[in-house]
């Protein structure tokens, strides 16, 4: 079965790519390029210094950052890439990107020609056509040579003179008598042309010369077009803007974006700043003053990035889609897919996703890297919030890539992680904190859930906070889980004093529950230890008061305070600003503190997007490891994202890492699924059964043997029996409608080609597609 997808509808596609980058490994950005296929925007370089690779271009060169040419023997820019440079963005801006299916790479899109279902085959047509030029050729023979008379000559004689036949005259009788054989000629060839479809041939052969030149044409880098459409349908003269009452600020734009100090990065983030501007006087004033007075750099990210130090995929802004393969020209994807840029966008995130492959698959490298490249680059344009959590650190993305790097248990960590998600209700901290501490055992906990273990975390911390007005250190609330006399016993005396009796019937409550049947306090102390080691004894401080701050600016993050603690806290409640966030996990010798973190930032995550009261920024958790992060809570949380413009990316290796009661519940609360190539066949049954059946045609063939009591005819048979050596048959065709799995089991888990995924897709809006086949990094 051949898994090849040959490319098109890329040639002016914008970015680069990197389908043959290593699956081991991150795939590495070409040289000079930005990964969006059209320059930088000028501006100071990165803070950090750049990673080792080629010698940077002269300072003459526009577009910063850059680096050294394509060195000898490199091949040339593949069909969908961009030249070297990029195009400019004036050029890149006027790409055509028509509506397509969901998942599909817009940029430059070309769709095929639907399939014609009485389609003939290319072999028989051939046959055809030969076959009727053989028979009009042999019908023009017996005409020429007499076989078949002279009668068809009667209209010939009917309509010249005897004159011209004996006269001096046989001249003209001798050119009538070609002009009559020219003529019968196209009344034979129009005969056996319409019965041989020759016309069907010549269209199919003018149709593959056009593919083929196309296909040339994409091999070559994308050329700037000749002639600029007019200004008012010109998207680099920003038409909506001279539309919309702002004719000096788009002049001013359009100024930038000829002199080439415009990126991508800038066109979409002060877009994205006109869509809230416009229709309101007040700031539609303000907007046209910070453009006038920044110009490409106005309304700039907090952090004052205006681009990625380094890009890995393709990007295109204006549309927010980030590249991640190709569909494959096969006859199990739909039409519209085949050959077709595979891309994944915020619509589809907003689903949340979930991809299954062993690992070399490419999971992280193909998928996880370019969709947290692309958040990030959203996050630039003030559009989306995006929380990476990794055991890659550096390898995902790099630091410079991010406003926050959250390295749990390392003495070099700037940024520390609020242990309550910076709550100030102690029964929505609890929630969190169970979910996160034993949310995986719930099969073995009293009611199947952690609801009981969160009203133990409530009855504990909430007297706490009452009376210390913060929420207990992991040492503190250890010593409150293991039940020391000493503790309790001091925050009883401090309840009573205060006069807080809700609290101390709190109290009360747990100590009576404690040590009963069912009493969930020892395994949430022997939880908590995990977490109270020495690697992590200057991490979760508790915040005492929230500050509105966040990150992307350089102070701490809302919903967390600067306590006794070197590092900044950082809490999930500042997902409504534009942040980049990495948290990296200390899989090494914490492999069960880990899991806890995850679960911890899942829980976090699902409470603050839903919670969050501006919900215009499109946020995302990315998860490169889900393992023994899913529960039943998390997917009740997922199914809630959707309503609060947020999404989760979930990667896994085998669905063995998730319990089986809710491997099948998983894959449903999930609207983007993708597996790779490699699966087992265990993993792949839950696939193909999530992906259903469809109805499709089916022709069995039967041969039976002919017997005759003829002589004659069983002495032919015998004849054609010596000749050939099998019995004469006669073949009976039935065509069938049944209904088959789209992808079974033994296809997924054994017909895959290593970089190849099967990947269906689901939009926001409830438009699915099926399960298309593609070819990752592409």
């Amino acid at each position: 079965m051949d898994m090849g997808s040959p490319r098109r509808g890329h040639g002016t596609g914008a970015g680069h790519g990197h389908g043959a980058a290593d699956q081991g490994g991150p795939p590495q950005p070409e040289p000079g390029r930005n990964g969006a296929g059209v320059p930088r925007q000028a501006g100071p370089p990165p803070s950090a210094p750049p990673a080792a690779g080629p010698p940077p271009l002269p300072p003459t060169t526009p577009a910063v950052p850059s680096t050294a040419p394509l060195p000898p023997g490199t091949p040339p820019p593949l069909p969908t890439e961009a030249p070297v440079t990029g195009p400019p963005l004036a050029d890149w801006l006027r790409i055509p990107r028509p509506e397509a299916e969901p998942g599909i790479w817009r940029c430059g899109y070309e769709p095929l020609p639907p399939v014609d279902p009485e389609r003939t085959p290319a072999r028989q047509l051939i046959s055809g056509a030969l076959v009727s030029f053989l028979m009009g050729w042999l019908v023009w023979s017996l005409l020429y040579n007499n076989y078949l008379g002279k009668y068809w000559m009667w209209p010939l004689l009917a309509l010249t003179p005897e004159s011209w036949r004996t006269g001096d005259d046989i001249g003209l009788y001798s050119d009538a008598t070609n002009v009559y054989y020219v003529l019968v000629l196209l009344v034979i060839a129009a005969v056996f042309s319409r019965v041989g479809h020759w016309d069907e041939v010549w269209r199919r052969v003018v149709a593959r010369v056009r593919r083929q030149r196309a296909a040339a044409r994409r091999r070559t880098p994308v050329a700037a077009p000749r002639h600029a459409p007019a200004p008012e349908a010109d998207p680099a003269e920003w038409p909506q803007l001279r539309l919309g009452g702002a004719p000096e600020a788009a002049e001013r734009l359009a100024g930038e974006v000829r002199g080439g100090a415009m990126g991508d990065v800038d066109h979409a983030r002060i877009e994205r700043a006109w869509q809230s501007a416009r229709g309101r006087t007040d700031r539609l004033r303000g907007f046209v003053t910070e453009v006038l007075r920044d110009g490409s750099a106005a309304r700039v990210h907090p952090s004052g990035d205006r681009d990625l130090p380094t890009r890995a995929a393709r990007h295109d802004l204006s549309v927010r889609q980030v590249r991640i393969g190709t569909a494959a020209d096969h006859a199990r994807n739909p039409q519209e897919y085949r050959g077709a840029g595979i891309a994944l966008e915020p619509s589809l995130l907003g689903t949340s996703a979930l991809a299954v492959g062993p690992p070399g698959s490419g999971k992280t490298t193909r998928l996880v890297r370019p969709v947290v490249e692309s958040l990030c680059l959203q996050a630039l344009t003030r559009q989306a919030a995006v929380v990476a959590v990794t055991a890659s650190g550096a390898r995902l993305a790099p630091d410079d890539a991010f406003d926050a790097v959250v390295r749990l248990g390392s003495p070099d960590s700037v940024y520390d992680l609020d242990l309550y998600g910076g709550t100030d209700d102690p029964d929505e901290a609890a929630g969190m904190l169970a979910e996160a501490l034993v949310g995986d055992l719930t099969e073995t906990l009293p009611g199947g859930d952690s609801r009981r273990a969160a009203t133990a975390l409530a009855q504990l911390i909430g007297p706490f906070r009452t009376v210390h007005g913060r929420f207990p250190a992991v040492p503190e609330l250890r010593e409150l889980l293991d039940g020391a006399g000493h503790a309790l016993g001091a925050l009883r005396a401090a309840l009573e004093d205060g006069g807080h009796r809700a609290q101390v019937r709190e109290l009360d409550a747990y100590e009576r529950q404690s040590g009963r049947p069912g009493d969930t306090g020892a395994l949430l102390a022997d939880r908590i230890a995990l977490l109270d080691r020495p690697a992590f004894a200057d991490f979760f401080a508790p915040a005492a008061a929230p500050p509105p701050a966040d990150p992307a600016s350089g102070n701490a993050a809302p919903g967390a305070a600067q306590g006794p603690t070197p590092h900044r806290p950082f809490s999930l409640r500042a997902l409504e600003h534009p942040l980049r966030v990495r948290v990296d996990l200390p899989e090494r010798g914490h492999a069960e503190a880990s899991r806890i973190f995850v679960r911890l930032l899942l829980a976090q995550f699902a409470e603050c997007a839903v919670a969050r009261a501006d919900q215009s920024l499109f946020a995302c958790l990315v998860l490169d490891d889900a393992a023994q992060a899913i529960t039943p809570q998390s997917l009740r949380s997922l199914q809630r994202l959707r309503s609060g413009h947020a999404g989760v990316l979930l990667t896994l290796r085998a669905l063995d890492e998730v319990p089986a009661p809710l491997r099948a519940p998983l894959l449903g609360a999930v609207g983007c699924r993708m597996v790779c190539a490699g699966v087992t066949p265990w993993d792949a049954e839950h696939f193909a059964e999530a992906w259903g059946t469809e109805w499709v045609q089916t022709r069995d063939v039967t041969n039976r043997q002919l017997v005759s009591d003829e002589p004659f005819t069983r002495l032919v048979h015998g004849v054609r029996r010596l000749a050939t050596g099998k019995h004469v048959t006669a073949e009976s065709v039935t065509v069938r409608t049944v209904q088959r799995e789209r992808w079974s089991a033994s296809d997924l888990a054994n017909e895959l080609p290593p970089g190849h995924a099967v990947v269906s897709l689901t939009t926001v809006r409830g438009e699915r597609t099926p399960p298309v086949l593609a070819r990752l990094g592409e």
